[in-house]
């Protein structure tokens, strides 16, 4: 799972400096920029079949794709997104063209207020529709940003539905086999830790 998380990083930090660089990159600068080691960097992109030149390093463009191979599906990702809260609809338009190979193509909500609107570019659906969306539309992945109380519910229909990774932002435990991916975002925990390191922080100037 890390490794995949820093081959994200490589990848978003050689689109950011495309056309402004060399078109070649070292080791150590996506090391720099990636807070790793460079002999870090060689062994992941060893993993993925990319080898570089000592004098000349990694040329970007191919670089960029070959990860672009190993990280997306060639068809690309249809994604769901399961709650149109205050979050879920902040979330469509930061995706809305964010990452060619991945889109949210169906949203579901169980207020009939959202639900038979395009939202964003995007078609809600009602709850009670999941099965059947997510079968025609063939979707493996999906985001879930409902009420802790109804993310174990949602999340076993997804699960059930045919759903392989989920991106949990309810703050509730989620359990579901492990044939299912499930990676929890709590923003409120994540603020906790910031707050309370930068007390540390303040104290030890």
């Amino acid at each position: 799972m890390k490794r995949i998380e820093r081959l994200s990083v490589y990848r978003r930090f050689l689109q950011e400096i495309a056309g402004s660089e060399p078109g070649s990159v070292y080791s150590h600068e996506l090391a720099e920029k990636t807070g790793v080691t460079p002999a870090q960097v060689r062994r992941d992109l060893m993993e993925i079949g990319f080898a570089g030149h000592t004098k000349k390093g990694y040329r970007s463009a191919e670089l960029v794709a070959a990860i672009g191979n190993y990280l997306d599906s060639p068809e690309g990702d249809p994604v769901a997104l399961v709650g149109l809260g205050n979050l879920g609809r902040a979330l469509l338009p930061f995706f809305a063209g964010h990452h060619p190979k991945l889109k949210i193509t169906a949203a579901f909500d169980t207020d009939p207020l959202k639900t038979g609107r395009v939202i964003c570019g995007c078609r809600c659906y009602p709850f009670d529709q999941l099965e059947e969306v997510i079968a025609e539309e063939n979707i493996r992945v999906a985001i879930l940003t409902v009420p802790a109380a109804a993310a174990q519910k949602a999340a076993g229909r997804l699960a059930a539905a045919g759903v392989r990774g989920i991106l949990n932002f309810a703050p509730a435990l989620i359990r579901l086999p492990k044939a299912v991916t499930v990676e929890t975002m709590d923003i409120t925990i994540a603020l906790e830790k910031i707050a309370f390191f930068a007390r540390r922080s303040g104290d030890e100037s």
